[in-house]
């Protein structure tokens, strides 16, 4: 049995019309999908598109290009297989699974429509359930919907509340939602809020739904993230949108027991990284899209006024485009002063990456681990990564560094790192890197095990796809 449940969105919503989209069950009547503008990059921003709709079972879809003649069209990622027919300004493509995908007219990749067919929500609030406080579309203070919520508190035996954003535009007096603990934020589909989620000393907060956080009318000068969690713990973010947030879409700091499924974010500006951990452990993130205007996913240390180590971090079945720098980075912040932290315990497991475009050398790679501040990091898995052709950078770098601009000292070491069933298919070919700092700050016992570049298996590292300094033992290759 299929389903598809499709989102009207509200007058206001910020559109684009190089697409007409649409879907339906099969032998169904075609439904109408709202093309949202998402801006892209950094260097040029530019206009992209993108739709979103719920299903299950098999759902055919149907895209028109308005804007120019389909002289030849791609799928992305290509691992997802998605057949299509082209038929004259059309291309019709049947899903039978959720996905996220990019569909890319005449090789641009800047103006392209990304398709978010997410599943079928698990039980979702209900407006009408106890516990939920609704607010409709208009303009709001967040410290009058705090007070509502606390004002529930005191009458519900401490069950988990409810603010239920429904479908429309949300303003806000102050940009900044500071969610109290034991609440979920339910974001419907067809809302818009131009808004930010902050979980601060706080615990049990679920932050879902299928709307959208549009932040692209927001300052830089604000540093206002998506969402921000700080000094936390069990905090669950799943199903949202952010478009173009002046800073990180979600920004992790010294918070523990964190759940990111299904996320969805585009960013244009400096330091508009994805997602982001300072200081922080135990954190699953699972099935989102990164199109980011710097690292789509970054594992740190100390920084700021967050301190300690990051452990336990499992991201898995994504897909991730950076725009700029690395699509994973891990390593680079930490206690300078206090010996460095341990960054430990990360893993990286079905990934697709569909771009990596980055001018400064001392920032390229796909998968990146740079030790820097004292910082140990060690058991570090990328397991099952695939990397489509990208327009600059390098696939790996590994490196014990001092990066004077962010770093007082170099990192401590880098051991017990494992890549594994990693293809590259491409044309950019620059060698990968794998240094040490010096005899103290070495690298030391990494796996590269089923590495495919061009479909050349690695056997060696003594070729042109690898540099290796004196600072570094125990390589091991395995096909």
């Amino acid at each position: 049995m299929s389903e598809l449940i499709i989102y009207g969105q509200p007058d206001g919503a910020i559109g684009i019309d190089d697409f007409t989209v649409s879907a339906r069950k099969p032998g169904g009547a075609w439904r109408s999908l709202f093309v949202f503008e998402a801006k892209v990059d950094m260097h040029h921003v530019r206009r992209a598109s993108m739709v979103y709709f719920d299903m299950e079972g098999t759902i055919e879809v149907t895209v028109i290009s308005n804007k120019q003649r389909i002289e030849q069209a791609v799928i992305r990622p290509l691992s997802a297989q998605i057949p299509f027919q082209i038929e004259g300004d059309a291309i019709t493509f049947t899903l039978d699974r959720p996905c996220k995908l990019s569909i890319e007219i005449n090789e641009e990749r800047f103006s392209n429509l990304h398709l978010f067919a997410n599943p079928i929500e698990t039980a979702p609030p209900m407006p009408d359930d106890a516990n939920v406080l609704r607010v409709h579309a208009g303009t709001h203070k967040f410290a009058d919907i705090a007070e509502n919520v606390r004002g529930m508190s005191e009458s519900a035996d401490g069950e988990q509340k409810t603010i239920y954003f429904m479908p429309g535009i949300h303003h806000f007096e102050n940009p900044m939602l500071h969610i109290p603990s034991g609440t979920t934020v339910y974001i419907a589909g067809g809302a818009v809020l131009y808004g930010s989620m902050i979980c601060k000393h706080a615990e049990n907060i679920v932050i879902r739904g299928r709307g959208v956080l549009y932040m692209s009318n927001m300052e830089k000068t604000t540093y206002l993230r998506g969402v921000q969690i700080q000094f936390s713990k069990q905090i669950e973010v799943e199903g949202i949108i952010t478009l173009d947030p002046p800073h990180y879409s979600i920004y992790i700091g010294q918070s523990e027991h964190i759940r990111i499924h299904n996320f969805k974010s585009f960013s244009t500006r400096g330091w508009c990284d994805g997602i982001d951990m300072m200081a922080s452990s135990n954190v699953d993130i699972r099935d989102v899209f990164l199109r980011t205007s710097d690292d789509c996913i970054a594992v740190y240390g100390s920084r700021g006024e967050y301190y300690g180590d990051s452990r336990n971090i499992t991201v898995s079945n994504s897909v991730f485009w950076a725009d700029v720098a690395h699509a994973m980075h891990v390593g680079i912040h930490g206690d300078h002063q206090n010996n460095g932290d341990t960054v430990a315990n990360i893993r990286f497991e079905n990934i697709d990456v569909l771009e990596h475009h980055e001018p400064q050398e001392n920032y390229w790679g796909v998968m990146a681990i740079c030790a820097g501040d004292n910082n140990t990091v060690r058991d570090v898995t990328f397991n099952q990564i695939r990397v489509e052709d990208f327009e600059l950078g390098q696939l790996f770098d590994v490196r014990v560094v001092w990066n004077q601009t962010y770093n007082p000292v170099p990192g401590r070491q880098i051991e017990n790192i494992v890549f594994s069933n990693i293809t590259y298919n491409g044309k950019n070919t620059n060698p990968s890197r794998i240094f040490g700092y010096d005899e103290e700050r070495r690298v030391s016992d990494i796996l590269f095990c089923n590495v495919q570049i061009n479909g050349e298996v690695i056997t060696s590292l003594q070729n042109k796809h690898f540099l290796v300094n004196e600072f570094v033992s125990g390589i091991y290759l395995q096909v």
